[in-house]
C-alpha cells in the first residue's frame, strides 16, 4: 500500500528527496517550483514514510501525510444559478485542491427550490464516479432537511455543507460541516477559513477510513502504478489537452481519452505482469466520454 505525502522545502538539494523516492520504489505525483521553494507530492510504500521524514528533516524542509492526494472529489451544487453555485462552492473546490485532490464541480439541473428539487440517474451516476461527494447547500435548516433526497441514495461517502448546525445523522449524511451557506462573496474571512479547514479535516478522515477498508481486501495493483504505466505505454496520453490527463482515484484511474477509440488499447496495457483489462472494469464515464478504469480486489483472482 502506498502512502501519499507532501514535501515542502527549499529548492537546494531537493533532488536528493526525489532520488530517495525512486530508491524506495515510490513515485513523484506532482512537483511545483516557486522561486526558491519546492513542493513535491509523492507516493511511497507505507512502511518507508519514516525515511522520507528523516530526509526532509535533513534538508530543513517539512513533510506531512496527504490523505487527499490521488483522489477525486465531486463538489455538488443544487443548481448552476447564482444563488447556489458562486463563491461557496467555487471556494470549496479551489481550497480542497490545495491538499492534493482533484475536484470537479457539478450543478444539478433541477435542484432549485426545496419543494421541486430533483436529481437524475445520470447525475447520480456521475457523482458516484468520484471517491467522495461534497454537497454545498444553503443557509436555512428547513431547506437543507428537505433536500436530503438529493444525496441519500448516493453510494459513495457524502459530506453536506451549509450554514446552520445540523447533526449529520439527522440528514443521512456521512458528515455535516456548518459555516457555509449562501455567501455572496469570497470565503476569505477568519470564520470562513476555519470552516474550510474543518471541511478538509473531515474529508481526510473519511478518505483515510476508505483506505483502511480497501486494505481489508487490497486491490490487485495500486492505482498509482496503473497511472504510471498508462503514462509510459499509451502515447496519446502525452497529447491530452487537459491540466490532468490521468486522475488517480482510491480504486482506479480516470483517463481523459475517448472511450470508443481507446478503451481496447487501455485494456491491453500490461501492469506488473497483468493485462489491465483482466484485472479491472473499464467503463465509459458520464463525464465527457472519459475512460474509467476500476481495479478489482485481490479476492477476484480466486
Amino acid at each position: 500500500m502506498y502512502e501519499t505525502m507532501t514535501f515542502s522545502g527549499g529548492i537546494h538539494k531537493h533532488n536528493e528527496i526525489e532520488e530517495l523516492i525512486e530508491d524506495l520504489g515510490g513515485f513523484v505525483l506532482q512537483k511545483n517550483d516557486q522561486q526558491l521553494d519546492v513542493t513535491i507530492t509523492m507516493a511511497v510504500p507505507a512502511e518507508d514514510t519514516d525515511k522520507i521524514e528523516q530526509k526532509a528533516k535533513e534538508l530543513l524542509g517539512s513533510v506531512e501525510i496527504s490523505p487527499l492526494a490521488s483522489t477525486e472529489i465531486a463538489v455538488v451544487s443544487p443548481t448552476l444559478a447564482r444563488q447556489h453555485l458562486p463563491h461557496a462552492a467555487c471556494d470549496i473546490a479551489e481550497y480542497m485542491r490545495r491538499y492534493g485532490t482533484k475536484t470537479n464541480m457539478i450543478g444539478l439541473a433541477r435542484g432549485a427550490g426545496k419543494g421541486i428539487s430533483q436529481i437524475s440517474k445520470s447525475e447520480k451516476d456521475l457523482i458516484e464516479e468520484h471517491d467522495l461527494a461534497i454537497f454545498s447547500l444553503g443557509s436555512f435548516d428547513d431547506c437543507i432537511r428537505k433536500k436530503t433526497h438529493l444525496f441519500e441514495d448516493i453510494d459513495i461517502p457524502v459530506i453536506v455543507t451549509g450554514s446552520p448546525e445540523i447533526p449529520a445523522e439527522e440528514i443521512n449524511a456521512n458528515a455535516y460541516v456548518s459555516g457555509f451557506g449562501r455567501i455572496p462573496r469570497r470565503l476569505k474571512r477568519g470564520e470562513n477559513i476555519r470552516a474550510l479547514r474543518q471541511l478538509v479535516k473531515v474529508s481526510e478522515d473519511i478518505i483515510s477510513k476508505q483506505k483502511e477498508d480497501i486494505e481489508d481486501d487490497p486491490l490487485i495493483v495500486s492505482p498509482i502504478i496503473v497511472k504510471i504505466a498508462l503514462e509510459r505505454k499509451v502515447p496519446e496520453v502525452a497529447h491530452i489537452n487537459a491540466p490532468m490527463a490521468l486522475v488517480s482515484q482510491l480504486d482506479g484511474v480516470r483517463v481523459k481519452l475517448p472511450f470508443d477509440k481507446f478503451h481496447d488499447e487501455i485494456a491491453d496495457v500490461e501492469v506488473e505482469g497483468y493485462r489491465l483489462g483482466d484485472i479491472s472494469e473499464i467503463k465509459k464515464s458520464k463525464m465527457y466520454d472519459h475512460i474509467l478504469v476500476k481495479i478489482l480486489p485481490e479476492t477476484s483472482l480466486y
